[in-house]
């Protein structure tokens, strides 16, 4: 028999509640204030320097004062937005995920906030997704403008972001472990909440206080397999090495440590519980599932259909749970994102099946360029779309899944999370 919180996911006011609750338990789960003060490291000897970039950077460094006890200064930079109050490290905002003229100078002044440190300074670096633009000094063979075009490039090329982040670093002055080197011969603590599937340091705002293990030749095949249109001049510097990050060997490395601090996984294992404790079975199917967003909706359709038709009447229901980053090849003009790209194909391929309910959304509040986290997805979601005569494929075909959304008020807004551990997706089967 089911108890009384099972039978309330009957209804689907109950049920949309739930899954968009289930959204924010994976939130809240990376929030810093909860994850960072275990990893706070002793006051060194001589001075404290704090850097840092990422969606989450502003509340890393709020969090970061409230427990520090010695001497204390810096800067970070996070996306517009996203700043909070903070007493002695400066936050700047900047653009993301196309970098902009304040990301270039917040980062040269991160360069000189380094400078002339000794052995017995401390760097403490709180890195989190989105750091990848906002951390941004290109290499003098590319200006700005230039930098940005190989960013939307990129973005819009279908790219993993292992491949994306790989073209970035070796792009870069600060990525691929240059800024740590930058801090040399100062002890650098990298502190790092994952958006990056398998939680890849290299890949966490393209590592720039860790090894690069990638060449120089990886980042020229990245380039010629998409066609990202590169000047020349940097095409050049990649080609006779010149652009190569620090790698393992590095001996400017040797007094480096990096954490893990929160990552998708951690967040997942929140939602798993939060479920479990209403009575819904949950199965974490990986916290980095890759590919074509669509193309992920379609075949996750396939494994909740085949779940649905093993189901008995009294059995519980079940939500199937995942993260990671996916990618969208962008052939349309509308109004995407990951997320609901992902449910677009979802919706498609399930065709109205009975008992079927999902979210997704990005942990950052942000799906795409737009200030929606996601959306949800019920078995009436496309005949309400077909009333309205919209249809989901033609939407899906001009990259226009916010519109979709939001048009039947499914959108999820949450504002700026100052977190950032990837995507979120939980399909429901009741």
């Amino acid at each position: 028999m089911r108890t009384q919180k099972e039978a309330r996911l009957n209804d689907p006011a109950s049920i949309k509640h739930f899954l968009i609750d289930l959204f924010q338990t994976a939130v809240d789960a990376a929030n810093p204030q909860l994850c960072l003060p275990p990893f706070i490291p002793k006051p060194p000897k001589g001075r404290t320097v704090v850097i840092g970039a990422g969606k989450a950077s502003a509340k890393m460094a709020q969090t970061l004062e409230k427990y520090w006890t010695g001497e204390l200064s810096g800067l970070v930079i996070t996306r517009y937005g996203h700043a909070v109050d903070t007493c002695k490290i400066e936050v700047v905002e900047a653009s993301h995920p196309v970098p902009d003229e304040a990301g270039l100078q917040a980062t040269q002044r991160i360069k000189e906030c380094v400078k002339n440190l000794t052995e017995d300074d401390l760097v403490i670096c709180l890195i989190s997704g989105g750091g990848s633009a906002l951390l941004v000094d290109p290499i003098p063979e590319i200006r700005l403008e230039e930098k940005q075009a190989i960013n939307k490039a990129l973005l819009k090329s279908g790219a993993s972001i292992d491949e994306m982040n790989c073209v970035r670093r070796h792009l870069s002055t600060v990525k691929g472990g240059k800024l740590a080197a930058l801090c040399h011969p100062a002890r650098v603590v990298s502190l790092m909440i994952s958006d990056v599937p398998n939680d890849r340091f290299i890949d966490i705002a393209s590592g720039p206080t860790v090894a690069d293990p990638t060449t120089c030749a990886d980042a020229l095949e990245v380039i010629t397999r998409y066609g990202i249109p590169v000047p020349t001049e940097a095409l050049n510097a990649l080609r006779s090495g010149k652009a190569e990050t620090i790698k393992p060997d590095d001996p400017r490395l040797s007094n480096t440590e990096a954490h893990l601090i929160a990552a998708p996984q951690m967040a997942l294992d929140a939602a798993a519980e939060k479920a479990r404790c209403a009575g819904v079975e949950a199965m974490i199917l990986g916290d980095s599932l890759e590919g074509e967003a669509s193309e992920l909706g379609r075949s996750l359709a396939g494994t909740a259909k085949h779940v649905a038709s093993r189901r008995h009447v009294n059995d519980r229901p079940c939500v199937l749970l995942s993260g990671g980053e996916t990618t969208v090849t962008v052939k349309g003009s509308g109004r995407g994102g990951r997320n609901v790209e992902f449910l677009l194909g979802l919706i498609i391929e399930l065709d109205s099946a009975p008992g079927i309910h999902a979210v997704a959304g990005d942990t950052d509040g942000v799906d795409g360029l737009e200030e929606i986290a996601g959306a949800y997805i019920s078995p009436d979601t496309l005949l309400r779309g077909s009333l309205l005569n919209m249809d989901a494929k033609a939407y899906l075909a001009n990259n226009d899944g916010h519109s979709f959304f939001e048009t039947l008020e499914d959108g999820i807004i949450t504002g700026p999370t100052l977190t950032n551990v990837n995507d979120f997706r939980a399909i429901l089967i009741v």
